[in-house]
């Protein structure tokens, strides 16, 4: 067979080496620095690869050829603080500050659970259990047990003979019951009391409202600043008041017993001459007597002047009493201060007679 004809010389022919091509073996360069690294410039790729030749079957050789070389040289592996070093330089100066501020939370806040875990430990009370011995100790010496970190627990009941002193604050969870006199410079009760019997020996402050369900027994005297109300019946045997103020009608039980000091009285001239007057009551009600002397003539015939003035005029009542001063014409003058008893008509000489007398404002 010609050589011309033979399909492998023809594939020879027209390999992709020709005899211009230079194939460059790699070869081993020395590590270089960082510095090198980012000064070497890169090597520039061929701009037309050759294509894969087929072969006249149609069949793809390009599979079965091994793969070309590349012309670059292998870049040397960079260390950690090369790499860091690299990123540093690129990176925005805004996303360091970033990255700072985030190393400094997590520090603080590292910090501060280490010491809330410290804290807490520190507040955890140890526990200790008294054994026989401990008790015997207890019963025979001054002995101190544990320390202030740690928490004694008695499971059974305890009884103490002697006294028993507390230096610090007492917690009770449950009812505390006192056999005996219960002495405190101060009690503050923040929620509902119930006492059976309470003695106070020195006064008793109330700031705020105070209901009293049962009976309330006062041996000395109550003073009321303010007003007071009453729903129910006021029993006393006397009642003092400077002043009564009645909204509704007012009911007497019993008989009006008008006291106070005995209103002045004097003479006038229709008792006569050597006639004299004298008076038994108070401002608000009593008895006039009269006696008359020689040759009475009209007029008045005794003024009574008031111990407290009236703050206006007031009304004046007045009825004789009895027979001998019925056939008098008798009339009242009246003012805040003081009042008379006058007549028309002359009164009997040697003749006496009794005027009643009601006063009210």
């Amino acid at each position: 067979m010609d050589d011309s004809q033979n399909p492998n010389n023809n594939l020879s022919d027209s390999s992709l080496e020709s005899a211009d091509t230079v194939v460059e073996q790699p070869s081993a360069a020395p590590v270089a620095s960082s510095e090198t690294l980012d000064a070497a410039p890169e090597q520039p790729q061929p701009a037309n690869p050759p294509e894969p030749i087929n072969s006249i079957q149609g069949e793809d050789t390009a599979a079965k050829q091994p793969p070309a070389q590349s012309t670059r040289p292998a870049q040397p592996k960079m260390s950690l603080l090369q790499r860091i070093r690299r990123f540093i330089g690129k990176a925005n100066i805004y996303v360091l500050l970033f990255i700072l501020i985030l190393i400094i939370a997590g520090i603080a806040t590292f910090a501060s659970y280490r010491s809330s875990n410290s804290t807490t430990s520190k507040s955890n009370i140890n526990g200790q259990t008294l054994s026989a011995q401990d008790l015997q100790n207890l019963k025979n010496n001054n002995t101190t047990v544990g320390d202030a970190t740690e928490t004694l627990t008695i499971a059974s009941n305890s009884i103490f003979n002697g006294q028993v002193l507390v230096k610090s604050n007492l917690d009770v969870a449950g009812t505390i019951r006192v056999g005996g006199a219960l002495s405190l410079p101060g009690i503050t009760v923040s929620g509902t009391s119930a006492f059976d019997s309470v003695q106070i020996g020195n006064n008793l402050s109330i700031a705020g409202n105070a209901a009293i369900t049962g009976a309330l027994t006062i041996q000395k005297s109550i003073s009321v600043s303010g007003n007071a109300t009453f729903s129910g019946v006021i029993s006393a045997p006397t009642i003092n008041i400077d002043q009564l103020i009645l909204n509704k009608d007012l009911q007497l039980n019993r008989h009006i017993e008008a006291g106070g000091q005995t209103p002045h009285v004097s003479s006038g001239t229709a008792v006569g001459g050597g006639g004299t007057v004298s008076l038994n009551g108070s401002d608000t009600s009593g008895t006039v007597n009269i006696n008359f002397g020689s040759g009475p003539p009209a007029g008045i015939l005794a003024n009574i002047s008031f111990i407290n003035a009236f703050n206006q005029t007031p009304h004046v009542v007045i009825t004789p009493v009895g027979s001998s001063c019925a056939n008098l014409n008798y009339y009242v003058n009246r003012g805040t201060t003081s009042f008379s008893i006058g007549t028309t008509n002359s009164g009997t000489g040697g003749t006496s007679c009794s005027f009643d007398y009601f006063v009210v404002d």
